[in-house]
């Protein structure tokens, strides 16, 4: 295939003062993520494709990167199901935004069912939907049925099903350059993207966020006072400013009385940035690594929680054996390390390797966190497990 003509519509050239957006493809086996990737890609990346592309170089595709006169676009592609369950609720992926695929040919699938309620689980909180192999079914109420199920689905997950934009088209044809002459092939493409600038909003700036930094250790400097020093998670702190110690069951409020990075003294401390933070009237045994250091009233403790997790198999690194009901295992959760029982969904006898489970946690002592937090379990010193919170339960 030849470089296509960028419209005027497009940037062009690369631009880093644009915000980033973050998307992904998913939905079912063969209904054309990687084929819309490509297509995608051809019309908007920086390079297209190349004639002799085949099927088996289409599935290589994992990340591109697109760009519009608004925004750039970071692009994921999930081919694989498990690696996509994995990623997301690990954290290893943000998505700001999914595009869920569906084939016009065969409607919703049970992965498709099982993708959007990751994607809930993970925190995603925008999905556009793209109805493929149009050019395959002649029946207009078949692509109106399909429509109505992918919006019910989504709406029944807590996403915005009866508002979000459904691009109807073929993804093949626009990889191809056909049917130029309707409003499927690279036209639809060019709507799909507009409709990604157009729908997902620019994320809040980490930085304008309520101040949270994790303690990762504790120091007592004669004549100074106590110093706790971590990576800013979000939003800023400064000299004056009030703030909370949260953590294993206690709360205690003090005030930043200096902020350091690399022995330097500073006004203020960001998100991204590693700080020693003094605080005033607080002895070294008052806090611990895995306390919280945030905004007054902006997190809270609990015992309870929901959680979706993955379990790695054993060529990950993971467990040999499955576990069962109230399992005890060690959950990391930020820099706390907590004991926590695992509860079983009813009906669920035991978790295997590569399960990607619902479950409820319940740990022994409080611990600060929030909704959408990734957390970690550990045996004898290795990773087998990590999942994302869902709910905080009373």
């Amino acid at each position: 295939m030849t470089a296509l003509h960028i419209q005027p519509y497009i940037a062009e050239m690369p631009s880093p003062g644009k915000p980033l957006i973050n998307v992904g493809t998913i939905g079912h086996t063969d209904h054309g993520k990687t084929t819309l990737t490509a297509a995608i890609t051809a019309k908007f990346g920086t390079t297209c494709m190349a004639d002799d592309q085949t099927d088996n170089t289409l599935k290589e595709i994992a990340h591109v990167e697109y760009e519009t006169k608004a925004r750039r676009y970071r692009h994921i592609d999930w081919a694989d199901q498990a690696e996509y369950t994995k990623n997301m609720l690990s954290g290893a992926a943000q998505m700001d935004g999914v595009i869920l695929v569906v084939s016009a040919e065969d409607g919703l699938m049970p992965q498709t069912r099982e993708q959007i309620l990751v994607a809930r689980q993970a925190g995603v909180s925008y999905i556009l939907a793209f109805i493929n192999k149009c050019d395959m079914v002649d029946d207009t109420d078949q692509l109106e049925l399909v429509e109505l199920e992918v919006r019910d689905l989504l709406n029944s997950h807590g996403f915005q099903g009866d508002n979000m934009p459904i691009i109807k088209d073929s993804a093949r044809q626009a990889l191809e350059g056909g049917l130029d002459e309707s409003d499927l092939g690279e036209r639809a493409i060019v709507h799909l993207v507009e409709a990604l600038d157009a729908y997902i909003p620019v994320s809040v700036p980490a930085v304008d966020r309520p101040f949270l930094m994790p303690v990762e250790d504790v120091f007592s400097v004669a004549g100074r006072g106590t110093i706790v020093t971590g990576r800013v998670e979000r939003g800023m702190i400064r000299v004056g400013d009030d703030v909370e110690i949260v953590g294993f069951g206690a709360v205690v409020r003090t005030t930043c009385k200096g902020v350091e990075i690399f022995r330097k003294s500073l006004d203020q401390g960001r998100v991204g940035e590693t700080v020693g933070v003094l605080l005033r009237a607080i002895r070294p045994e008052d806090v611990i690594r895995g306390h919280v250091l945030a905004k007054p009233a902006q997190i809270r403790m609990c015992t309870d929680f929901t959680a979706h997790m993955y379990v790695l198999r054993k060529e990950e690194g993971g467990r040999h054996t499955p576990f069962f009901n109230h399992y005890q295992a060690q959950f990391l959760i930020r820099m706390t390390e907590m004991t926590g029982s695992i509860m079983l969904p009813e009906g669920m006898v035991m978790i295997v390797p590569g399960d990607s489970p619902s479950i409820t946690v319940k740990l022994i002592a409080p611990t600060a966190m929030e909704e959408g937090l990734r957390f970690t379990i550990r045996e004898s010193g290795r990773t087998v497990a990590s999942g994302v919170i869902t709910s905080i339960l009373e």
